[in-house]
């Protein structure tokens, strides 16, 4: 991962190519993680935030934010231990280490870009640290201001409600970690990496060349020389759904003060990740679920994504933008 350029020939003959960014800002939570915040698209339209799920990296949604590039003003960034950041050590990978981090990311937008209205899209793990800082049950000290954005587009987010479904909610998690943790680290090449996605559930739905893509970004070469590694191991991606469990029932959706819209995977399918919570009776958020997808929906169906998401925005965000 070293360069910033990631091409991808599809089997259809299409280049995926993940151009160099406009601005790239270095962010320094505390003395050992450095998180890169990259600049995209237009900065003259509204600003959104992205960041991406668990043992990902949030230039594997290039397929989906590369629809808003000539319309929006983007800044990315992955979590600490993915992507495109160093690997640091395992204590320090955390919902409250993600929650300072995000908060830090956003002061660092601000300075760096100058003070603008921020539009939170935030996929699974990402989703849940923004809500966790929004909200009055976290962590007081580490609760964002209700201003940090002025609308949040959520996907997926690993939520679940009290009562039966949480136990569900909890089963599936704990068995979701001790899959991760069984799961290979190293890899003799990303083509061995592509050849095991296909196999893979979470996979079987998405975008041609998402494959390779998910290969690129994902993982790094190792440091012995000997093959690739993953960005974030598996011990650090089990770590987090661990902590899923403890965090996700905390979060009081009633407590958001901004327009929040949550769109969601197919309740009616098999889930992918953990279980897809309706929260069609939640009425503090605008809910919506894509037909026929999946946890990775901004991988399956970018454009359906991109056409939901720009309504909630044209619609409660810029309404003189129509």
């Amino acid at each position: 991962m070293g360069g910033v350029r990631v091409k991808i020939l599809m089997s259809s003959e299409v280049l995926w190519e993940i151009p160099e960014p406009a601005s790239v800002c270095e962010v320094r939570p505390d003395g050992d993680t450095v998180i890169n915040l990259r600049r995209y698209g237009n900065p003259a339209g509204p600003r959104l935030v992205l960041s991406h799920g668990n043992g990902l990296a949030i230039d594997l949604y290039f397929p989906f934010w590369s629809l808003l590039m000539d319309d929006y003003d983007l800044v990315i960034y992955d979590l600490r231990n993915h992507g495109r950041n160093n690997a640091g050590a395992i204590e320090n990978h955390n919902v409250p280490a993600f929650m300072r981090d995000h908060n830090c990311i956003l002061a660092a937008i601000d300075e760096q870009y100058g003070e603008e209205p921020k539009i939170g899209v935030f996929h699974s793990a990402s989703s849940l640290i923004t809500l966790m800082s929004s909200s009055i049950l976290a962590i007081p000290a580490l609760t964002l201001e209700s201003s940090a954005f002025s609308a949040l587009v959520l996907f997926d987010p690993p939520l679940c409600k009290p009562g039966a479904s949480q136990e569900k909610f909890d089963e599936a998690a704990e068995k979701m970690a001790a899959m991760t943790r069984r799961r290979s680290n190293r890899f003799k090449s990303r083509e061995q990496y592509v050849e095991l996605l296909e196999f893979m559930p979470p996979f079987r739905n998405v975008v041609p060349g998402v494959g390779e893509l998910v290969a690129a970004t994902t993982l790094r070469e190792a440091a012995d020389g000997d093959g690739y590694e993953l960005c974030c191991p598996p011990e650090y991606e089990a770590r987090i759904i661990d902590y899923i469990r403890s965090y996700s029932p905390l979060v009081d959706l009633d407590e958001l003060h901004c327009p929040t819209k949550v769109i969601g995977a197919d309740p009616t399918l098999p889930y992918s990740y953990l279980p897809t919570i309706d929260l069609s009776d939640i009425l503090s958020v605008d809910y919506d679920f894509l037909p026929d997808t999946t946890h990775l929906m901004q991988l399956e169906q970018p454009e359906e994504c991109v056409a939901t998401m720009r309504g909630f925005i044209e619609q409660e965000v810029l309404p003189g933008s129509r």
